[in-house]
């Protein structure tokens, strides 16, 4: 008689004590369906998520044709911290280079609350920033003062972001992205190396004349550093900017 062929069978173990689950499938489909465990499903047993809620307030206020002030203020919610968890409290005096180009210098006050088992810290920044047609970017630099150890961890942030204008009168649809990278270790727990990225995409809407809001979904994804596991959080983002216009003598 002659030889029938069978295809190749993948013996897939399920768990520790768990006998073995036959699966006669050929050889594509058994690689396909290997691929498709490693990419998506691995990955979402390694890391943990949050629901969240952030709120930001800023307030601007020109204090000549080329320089300007603004007061920021940060509360983030989530809830496996249990609620409020981070607040941020800082000013930001802006310089106009040339241009759309501004550099920025400020200071920043961080506090942690109920289960963030984080350290309150202070931050010196710098930053630069300036638009091209629809993009806008921001190069930020941060000095963490952690009082843990004596030791400044720096962070790098770079961010882009496209503006696309929906109707007129100031309304926008907008899309970010900002990646965060330290050049430096501490003995208080900053690691070398890249930490997270932050998407953004939301809607820009003017309120007044004075007051513009946006509001948007936030995805921040932490890699897995050290004996810390991924984590990949989802925001409700709300901002709302306060500017104040300039006075003609």
């Amino acid at each position: 008689m002659p030889s029938v062929k069978r295809p190749p069978r993948v013996i897939a173990h399920g768990g520790k004590h768990e006998s073995p689950i036959i699966l006669s499938f050929p050889f594509p489909s058994a690689l396909l369906l290997a691929l498709v465990t490693l990419l998506f499903a691995a990955p979402a047993r390694a890391q943990q998520e949050d629901q969240q809620l952030w709120l930001q307030l800023n307030a601007t206020t020109p204090l000549s044709e080329d320089v300007r002030f603004t007061v920021e203020q940060i509360a983030r919610f989530g809830d496996r911290p249990g609620g409020l968890y981070q607040t941020e409290f800082g000013g930001l005096l802006s310089v106009r280079l040339v241009g759309n180009l501004e550099l920025g210098m400020g200071f920043r006050q961080v506090g942690t609350h109920n289960n963030n088992t984080a350290a309150d810290e202070e931050r010196v920044r710098q930053q630069l920033t300036g638009s091209l047609g629809r993009f806008a970017f921001r190069l930020r630099v941060d000095e963490r003062f952690d009082p843990r150890g004596p030791e400044i961890g720096f962070r790098l942030r770079p961010l882009l972001r496209y503006n696309h204008p929906v109707g007129g009168r100031g309304v926008a649809l907008f899309a970010s992205h900002e990646s965060f990278y330290l050049p430096n270790s501490t003995e208080w727990g900053q690691r070398r190396g890249y930490e997270r990225m932050r998407n953004i995409a939301g809607l820009a809407v003017p309120i007044g004349k004075i007051v513009r809001a946006e509001i948007g979904y936030l995805n921040q994804f932490r890699l897995a550093r050290g004996t810390a596991r991924a984590q990949m959080d989802h925001a409700l983002s709300i901002q709302l900017t306060l500017t104040r216009m300039l006075r003609r003598r």
